[in-house]
């Protein structure tokens, strides 16, 4: 096999994911900037010890829901390459009544639990209290960004990741602008701190609904996919996504609460270790949000050619976006391991910290090449970070064997072969 990505398959995977990539990195680009400001506030240590907690606790909770996309994504996607429409816009429908049925459900419960989860996962008081009121804002934001997650499994499944790339500007321009007014508590509101980046980003997720309904309501879309116009509960619909997406969930969630209990664990080791975690872990964003792009590609295109029966295309497709995938994180690993300072400077100005993460980003800059994740050795920050890549290694050559075996594209759920 070519280990060099083919001229005549990478392009069009780079027409399809250079826009979700977009839409992903933007993503990336207010992760770090909030951690950025939380990273100027007085109570630095604390706050982003405060944010590491909160973010991951926030993210394994919605990721065991938010993989609903990828059902969305996957049903879409076949029954675009079988050119049914209408099915398309039945999947979205009942895609949207499970994300906001569930998003009820999760905020009602995140909410009373806030406090809760913060005390478990935080060492110390001061960095309890802070991620206790950064979760609360956050869980409020659940329903919204639950549906936005649907809509966005519909349009990746079209093709038209385009969509997304500019309801990803949209939102976290509009999340950046919040975060400043309510962190600082500029034009009059009160100051927030970290519980203001929690409040800017449920409002960012807001606007990103809105911004869906409008386009989904466009002529364009409206006339082909008829969305509203023959909405009915599908059953078998619902199992389909569930089916699907449940594998997924399970899997997003074992991987943050491992990321989460890692930020945990250096909390005992010391608080400004802690820090330093959430600085590296925010830095890693720039690897791990845009291979998510990449991987709406290869969804998109498997999914399309498989509803079209091109099954020996579809399987090259997922191969050569390996490999430009792959591509990609070497180059990032070569900067995190040449200039580790430089690109945590981003995140914050205190030396303390940047000097006690560079060892482990360096570390982070080769495993990250595997998506790092693992389980932690008792050598301080830099041996706890020397731990990760055995997991993920073990695990891309499960995937790797098994989408190379001959039955790779068996057990498709709701009949998605005819």
């Amino acid at each position: 096999m070519n280990l060099l990505p083919v001229n005549n398959y990478y392009k069009k995977i780079l027409r399809v994911s250079l826009p979700a990539i977009a839409g992903l990195s933007t993503q990336m680009v207010v992760s770090m900037v909030d951690s950025a400001m939380v990273g100027r506030l007085e109570e630095t240590t604390y706050a982003l010890a405060a944010m590491g907690i909160g973010v991951l606790a926030t993210w394994a909770l919605v990721s065991f829901f938010s993989s609903l996309a990828t059902g969305t994504h996957v049903i879409v996607a076949r029954r675009f390459g079988q050119a049914n429409y209408l099915e398309c816009g039945n999947t979205l429908n009942n895609s949207l009544i499970i994300s906001f049925s569930i998003g009820i459900i999760v905020t009602v419960i995140g909410d009373y639990f806030a406090s809760t989860i913060a005390d478990f996962f935080a060492s110390d008081d001061m960095v309890a209290k802070y991620a206790s009121d950064y979760l609360f804002f956050r869980f409020l934001g659940i329903p919204f960004f639950l549906i936005s997650v649907s809509f966005r499994g519909f349009f990746f499944g079209i093709g038209k990741t385009k969509v997304f790339m500019i309801s990803g500007i949209l939102t976290n321009f509009f999340n950046i602008i919040f975060n400043y007014i309510f962190i600082y508590g500029e034009f009059g509101m009160p100051r927030m701190g970290l519980a203001g980046a929690g409040l800017g980003s449920t409002l960012a997720t807001v606007i990103d609904v809105l911004f869906y309904l409008i386009i989904i309501l466009l002529p364009v879309y409206r006339k082909r996919y008829q969305n509203f116009r023959f909405f009915k509960v599908d059953t078998e619909i619902i199992k389909g996504i569930f089916k699907i997406s449940l594998p997924v969930s399970f899997q997003n969630v074992f991987v943050l609460i491992g990321f989460l209990s890692f930020v945990s664990i250096t909390g005992i080791i010391g608080t400004k270790q802690q820090a330093a975690t959430q600085a590296i872990i925010s830095t890693l964003f720039m690897s791990f949000l845009p291979l998510f792009g990449f991987g709406a590609a290869v969804q998109t295109l498997v999914g399309n050619n498989l509803g079209a029966k091109k099954f020996h295309l579809a399987k090259l497709y997922g191969f050569e976006t390996v490999k430009v995938a792959t591509i990609f994180t070497i180059i990032l690993g070569i900067i995190f391991i040449s200039i580790p300072q430089y690109v945590l400077l981003i995140i914050t100005t205190d030396w303390g910290i940047i000097e006690m993460a560079k060892p482990a980003l360096r570390i982070a800059g080769v495993t990250q090449i595997f998506y790092a994740t693992g389980v932690v050795l008792d050598f301080g920050l830099t041996g706890a970070w020397m731990a990760l890549p055995g997991y993920i290694i073990i695990y891309s050559i499960a995937v790797f064997i098994r989408f190379n075996s001959k039955n790779w594209n068996t057990n498709i759920p709701i009949n998605l072969e005819n």
